[in-house]
């Protein structure tokens, strides 16, 4: 027997199946949002993974497409990799759930969301992560559950609860906000330059629903709740600190850690654990746990000293950034480039301009998103942390920081009408110490200026830190937190915005949440460091948008034609168009309306293959002038080209002045000649003059 659990949330109904299907997993949850349907599970293995120094935490998104009644293109028929959009749902799903798992816990675990079925009013991936919540909340699997997920939209002003995929996707603001039953832990918003008042009552406002979506998951627990199993604890022991400190006492470790150069606090631990090992050299068991005993020894001090002390590794203030420096232009040639270092991170960037036709086709289950103009990609190679590993494509974590970045920017990008390009930026990170997303984000918005994108404002982004104590009110803000802050503090909350109000925010957490004052309090610190990151760094190197794109951008004109005259322009299987591509090197795009968008860096060319689809798509008429090109040559006259696939007939009588017996004594194959439209004959068919035409003559040949 199964039971189905219900609640009404933001005005349509949540169901959950219990006991009905995957009755083997840890945990499943057969989970109902309106018609979106997924299937939702929590596994985990009966031991830990021996040699691993984390949680090994495994959480995958995966789309059906028959779920929205299609079948996968491609040879096989078969869902392939995830989409990107898979991707960046299992990151927003595993972020706030990680936290909630023992940081001593070392056996694989697994969370599955499948998508059954979809209702365009009901957005998938909020289900996914509540569906996640009850499958691990219910399981054996040791969890600090249950957690929630509510997403807020705004449309014309009015704030929609869990919105529709259509509300969603036009809205201006994107918001995600997770929460346990006392605190939020995690955000991640995409936003039309949403004032921070604004925000934090929506993300309050999140809470609260999340609130009574956890009430309904504890009454679920209680009936069929497992109870959760005892694990093996790979916790260090505490007398393997106490020897440790012994050997090396905490001032020392304070000297050794407390510097602003990343590659000698690296060899100062490195001489540490080398020491570490020489004492302990003839105890295994402590040496198989060096390693992490040491990192904790850092996290400890580290946090100790910040905590109590307000003395950052590198020395810097609370609230404040490290050097910073922007210039443009550092590559020659392409459409757009910049350069934004902060500290040691470091991230050039480059956009590359091109026609509409080149916008990145998008297949997956949003119907509303077939392609996107503007594509942001981010690339991290092994060697800007100092590193040697073989480069396999973009992880999760680049697509994240990829997507991170493209959010931010996109509320200031022009519209399509405006600015007719699809345009790709990419960030190469040269050297990373920190918050390389942010840094990427500043060196996008400088690389599009100096590509000629008319981008509404410049957007910049920074990244908040925090380390807490004992009590909610026992804790420390840290603005522009370096990589050794990130990985010994709670929290990395990422905030991009211009002037005017906020674009994107991502909040990591590694706590079990913050309070309302935390969230509040980093909020206000990204928003005066990115102030203070425009007025300071970014607008001397570029205060605005270049007037025109560069030389080396393709340049695009647009022309109407009649929607009827389309099939004239393109010719049987495409031969017109293909010709005038031939001919004059430009690149052309018709869409089913008649608006065409000519391509290219030469202007003359471009007019070139204007002027044959004028001429193309219009009816000739008595008295018009035109120039041709003889391609034919019969008894009784010849006949001209005047663009492809638009031909015309000069009768012998036509050809001069004087009378001549065959047409080859005055014209040949290839003569270029202007001639004049006579109208129909009585026949109807159009005729054309050399010798009553402007410009007699024969030209030179093509």
């Amino acid at each position: 027997m199964y039971k189905t659990y219900s609640m009404e949330l933001a005005g349509r109904t949540l169901s959950v199946d219990i006991g009905r299907v995957g009755k083997q997993a840890g945990g499943c949850a057969f989970i109902h949002y309106a018609d979106t349907t997924l299937l939702c599970t929590a596994t985990t293995s009966a031991a830990p993974r021996d040699g691993i120094d984390f949680f090994p935490l495994s959480v995958e998104y995966s789309e059906k497409y028959y779920a929205v009644g299609k079948i996968p293109g491609g040879f096989n028929k078969r869902e392939g990799k995830p989409s990107e959009n898979a991707i960046l749902t299992s990151r927003v799903i595993d972020r706030p759930m990680r936290p909630l798992f023992p940081k001593d816990y070392r056996n694989d675990t697994t969370l599955e969301c499948m998508v059954m079925s979809v209702d365009p009013t009901a957005r998938p991936e909020l289900v996914a992560m509540i569906g996640a919540s009850i499958a691990a909340s219910i399981s054996d699997i040791p969890f600090a559950g249950p957690c929630a997920a509510t997403q807020i939209g705004l449309v014309d002003g009015q704030m929609i609860i869990n919105p529709g995929q259509e509300e969603w996707d036009n809205g201006d603001l994107k918001l995600t906000v997770a929460s346990t039953a006392d605190k939020v832990i995690m955000i991640e918003a995409g936003a039309n330059e949403i004032p921070e008042a604004d925000m934090i009552r929506y993300i309050y406002e999140a809470d609260a629903v999340n609130k009574q979506i956890i009430e309904f998951i504890n009454g679920i627990v209680a009936e069929c709740g497992k109870p959760k199993r005892e694990y093996v604890s790979c916790a260090i022991p505490e007398e393997l600190f106490a020897a440790i400190k012994e050997i090396v006492p905490p001032e020392e470790m304070e000297t050794a850690v407390f510097t602003d150069d990343k590659q000698t606090r690296e060899g100062n631990i490195e001489a540490i654990t080398e020491k570490l090992k020489e004492a302990f050299a003839e105890n295994e068991e402590w040496l198989a746990v060096l390693g992490e005993a040491v990192y904790q020894y850092q996290k400890k001090t580290v946090r100790k000293m910040i905590l109590k002390d307000h003395k950052r590794p590198d020395g810097r203030q609370l609230n404040q950034i490290r050097p910073l420096a922007a210039e443009v232009d550092i590559i020659p040639r392409v459409h757009g480039s910049a350069m934004f270092t902060r500290g040691q991170t470091q991230i050039c960037n480059v956009v590359t301009l091109a026609p509409l036709s080149e916008a990145q086709r998008v297949e997956g289950l949003d119907p509303n998103i077939t392609e996107k103009r503007y594509v942001h990609q981010y690339n991290f190679p092994s060697y800007s942390v100092g590193e040697t590993r073989v480069s396999r494509g973009p992880g999760r974590r680049e697509i994240g920081h990829g997507a991170l970045a493209e959010r931010a920017l996109l509320p200031v990008l022009p519209s399509i009408e405006e600015f007719p390009y699809a345009i790709r930026s990419v960030s190469e990170t040269f050297e990373s110490n920190g918050s390389t997303s942010m840094a990427s984000t500043c060196a996008s918005c400088m690389s599009l200026m100096a590509a000629g994108v008319p981008i509404k404002k410049q957007v910049a982004g920074i990244s908040c830190g925090l380390v807490t104590g004992d009590s909610d009110d026992d804790f420390v803000l840290l603005t522009d937190i370096q990589g050794l802050e990130d990985f010994f503090g709670d929290m990395d909350f990422k905030v991009t915005g211009t002037h005017d109000g906020i674009t994107a925010i991502q909040m990591d957490i590694k706590i079990h949440g913050l309070t309302r004052p935390i969230v509040e309090g980093a909020i206000a610190r990204c928003k005066e460091a990115r102030e203070f990151i425009m007025a300071d760094c970014m607008t001397p190197a570029i205060a605005e948008p270049r007037p025109e794109v560069s030389k080396y951008a393709p340049k695009i004109n647009f022309m109407q034609i009649d929607p009827e005259k389309i099939g004239d322009v393109v010719g049987q299987r495409g031969k017109t168009i293909n010709e005038i591509i031939k001919r004059t090197g430009v690149q052309i795009d018709i869409d089913d309306d008649g608006k065409i968008s000519i391509c290219g860096n030469d202007a003359a060319a471009m007019a070139e293959a204007q002027k044959m689809i004028t001429i193309i798509t219009t009816e000739f008429e008595e008295g018009q002038v035109l120039d041709g090109v003889v391609v034919s040559i019969k008894e009784f006259g010849a006949f001209l080209e005047f663009a492809p696939g638009k031909e015309g007939m000069v009768h012998i009588s036509k050809i001069a002045n004087r009378r001549i017996e065959h047409v080859e004594d005055v014209l040949t194959l290839g003569d270029k000649v202007t001639v004049v439209c006579l109208g129909k004959d009585r026949m109807g068919r159009l005729s054309f003059s050399i010798k009553d035409a402007p410009k007699q003559g024969r030209k030179n040949k093509r």
